[in-house]
C-alpha cells in the first residue's frame, strides 16, 4: 500500500460527526448550545470562586481547577468542528492535528487525576473534619494542584509523539471528531498491535487506581455519614459527595469506553457519539451539578452580583 507523505501534505480529513447525521443542522445548533452552555457556566464558576473569598478553600479551589479543565477541554474540539461544518472544510494539519491529540490527552488525563484528588478531599473533609487544615494544608494543596497537569502532560507528549511517527495510508480521512489516538491508528500502515496493547495498559493505569481510590474514598465517606447524628450533617455530605460521583461516573464511563475497552467493541458512530458526551456535554453539565445543589456557590453567586451589579 502507497504511502503519502504526513509531514509535507495537506494533513487529515476530520469527518466528524455533523456530516453523516441525519439532521447535521439541528445536531450543530445543539453543539454550539452546549458549548456556549460551558463557556458561561464554566466561565461564571471560575469568576465566582475566584472573587469570593469564603470559597478560598481546597474543596472550591479544586472545582475551580475542573471548570478551567472543562473550558479547555471543549474549547480544543468544539469551535472548530462547528466553524468545519459551516464553512465545509473538515481538513486539519499534520501539526493541528497533533497539537489536538495532545491538548486533549493533557486536559483529559488531568481531568482523570484531578477528580481523584477531590475525592480524597472530601474522604478527609467528612472523615477528618478536626484535622482537614492539617491533611490539606497549602504545600499539599499546590501538589494536588501540579501533580495532575505535569503527569497528563508527559503522557500526553509520550503518545502524540509516538502515534505520529507511524506512516499513514494514502486515505487522510479520519472518521471521529477529533484527532483521538484509536481512530487514528486505524490510518497506520505499520502494524500497530504492540502500540494498541501499550495504550491499553497506559489507559488502564491512568484510569483504575484513581478509581479504585475514588471508590475507596466514597466508601468510607458513607460509612462514615450513616453514623452521623445530625440529619442536616448527613443531607450536607451526601448531596456533596453525589454531586461528585455522578461527574466521576460520566468522565470515566466515557474515559473507559475509549482507551480500556479492546478497538475490536468499537464503531466510528459509538466513538464519535462517546466524543461528543466527554467534550462537549460532560463540560456543560459539570459545573451545573456542583453549582446548583451547593449553598455556598450559590451564595457566593448572589454575594458577587450583588456586588458588582450595584
Amino acid at each position: 500500500m502507497e504511502h503519502w507523505n504526513s509531514t509535507l501534505g495537506s494533513g487529515f480529513i476530520l469527518l466528524g460527526i455533523l456530516n453523516n447525521s441525519g439532521f447535521p443542522g439541528l445536531l450543530c445548533a445543539t453543539i454550539s448550545v452546549l458549548y456556549m452552555l460551558a463557556l458561561t457556566s464554566n466561565g461564571l464558576l471560575l469568576l465566582v470562586i475566584t472573587m469570593d473569598a469564603w470559597l478560598h478553600v481546597p474543596m472550591y479551589l479544586l472545582l475551580r481547577q475542573l471548570s478551567l479543565m472543562d473550558l479547555l477541554f471543549t474549547s480544543v474540539v468544539t469551535p472548530k468542528a462547528i466553524i468545519d461544518f459551516l464553512l465545509s472544510e473538515n481538513t486539519i494539519s499534520f501539526g493541528g492535528c497533533a497539537l489536538q491529540m495532545f491538548l486533549a490527552l493533557t486536559v483529559g488525563g488531568a481531568e482523570d487525576l484531578l477528580l481523584a484528588f477531590m475525592a480524597y478531599d472530601r474522604y478527609v473533609a467528612i472523615c477528618h473534619p478536626l484535622n482537614y487544615m492539617v491533611l490539606m494544608r497549602p504545600r499539599v494543596y499546590w501538589l494536588m494542584m501540579a501533580t495532575p497537569w505535569v503527569l497528563a502532560s508527559l503522557n500526553a507528549l509520550c503518545h502524540t509523539l509516538y502515534t505520529m511517527h507511524f506512516p499513514f495510508c494514502r486515505s487522510r480521512k479520519i472518521n471521529h471528531l477529533l484527532c483521538e489516538i484509536p481512530p487514528l491508528l486505524k490510518l497506520a500502515c505499520e502494524d500497530a498491535s504492540r502500540y494498541e496493547l501499550m495504550l491499553y495498559v497506559t489507559g488502564v493505569t491512568f484510569l483504575i487506581p484513581p478509581l479504585v481510590a475514588i471508590l475507596a474514598s466514597y466508601t468510607l465517606i458513607l460509612l462514615t455519614v450513616l453514623h452521623m447524628p445530625s440529619n442536616e450533617g448527613r443531607q450536607k455530605a451526601l448531596v456533596t459527595c453525589s454531586s461528585h460521583l455522578t461527574v466521576v461516573g460520566m468522565f470515566y464511563g466515557a474515559a473507559t469506553f475509549m482507551y480500556v475497552l479492546p478497538s475490536s467493541l468499537h464503531s466510528p458512530k459509538q466513538d464519535n457519539i462517546i466524543s461528543i458526551f466527554y467534550t462537549m456535554v460532560t463540560p456543560a453539565l459539570n459545573p451545573l451539578i456542583y453549582s446548583l445543589r451547593n449553598k455556598e456557590v450559590m451564595g457566593a453567586l448572589r454575594r458577587v452580583l450583588q456586588k458588582y451589579m450595584l
